[in-house]
């Protein structure tokens, strides 16, 4: 069955290449992208590369922006759009985590219930959360964005569990990717180095956590997206898709026997 499926934050990586994939299997592509500069620049590929995409700004910390899927029949919403965020939880600005809980949490679900309405009306939907494999194991140095995943989690979690109360064939999954070089990583990494000076707690240990860092990173990272797409795919496809949908599943296993060794 041929779905209308809009995807958030799918003017680069994860989002873009899961755009093409449902694209190529013949769904309806909603793409939508953080600013008008992205969302010009996917409609001339999706034109170079004769796949029909339906392409539009869409912020969704925006009230304005979010009004534009309201008359929508959607029958997949995945909420793709994400930033990140890092620095130790001892001394980074509360207003950067308030930041990134506005995108990846609130904004997330009030775009979500906008969609849901029109859902839960005709009776038929899915919701899928793209989260993360940080949304289950706390991460050092990145919990502004682990924390965000882990509320994001449990909200599509619990989400799930009220729509099944409803009956109403509308469904809600959870995407975990674990890491993907996608640049993503690094850019989150990064970003708390342009505000941790020589006051920092953890000044003396810059070179070492960057180094830790690439070496993780290097070592961890999927080179290919292939198999997170794969798993967004199955879950948008899926009559009634299950609560988690991991990718790389080695990630998927690590953070398993994390959680039991209580890591």
């Amino acid at each position: 069955m041929k779905k209308t499926i809009l995807i958030t934050g799918a003017g680069s990586g994860i989002g873009l290449d899961t755009a093409w994939a449902l694209a190529a299997r013949g769904h309806q592509v909603i793409a939508t992208t953080f600013d008008q500069a992205q969302a010009d620049a996917l409609r001339v590929q999706a034109q170079s590369r004769g796949v029909a995409l339906q392409v539009f700004k869409l912020d969704i910390t925006s009230a304005a922006d979010r009004q534009q899927i309201a008359a929508l029949e959607l029958d997949v919403l995945i909420n793709n759009a994400g930033i990140g965020e890092s620095g130790s939880l001892a001394e980074v600005d509360v207003d950067r985590i308030r930041r990134v809980f506005e995108v990846n949490l609130f904004a997330t679900l009030e775009l979500t219930q906008l969609a849901l309405r029109g859902m839960i009306e005709r009776r038929r939907g899915t919701v899928l959360f793209v989260s993360s494999v940080a949304g289950r194991v706390p991460v050092p140095f990145l919990m502004p964005y682990s924390m965000s995943k882990f509320a994001l989690s449990a909200a599509g979690a619990g989400l799930r569990t009220e729509l099944k109360q409803l009956r109403c064939n509308v469904h809600a999954a959870l995407i975990e990717p674990g890491a993907i070089h996608t640049g993503f990583n690094q850019s989150m990494t990064d970003s708390k180095y342009a505000w941790m000076g020589p006051q920092s707690y953890f000044a003396s240990q810059v070179a070492r956590l960057k180094a830790e860092e690439a070496r993780t990173f290097g070592l961890l990272e999927a080179r290919s997206t292939r198999s997170i797409v794969a798993q967004i795919v199955k879950a948008a496809e899926a009559r009634k898709p299950r609560l988690r949908y991991v990718a790389p599943w080695i990630q998927g296993f690590g953070v398993r026997l994390a959680r039991i060794f209580g890591v």
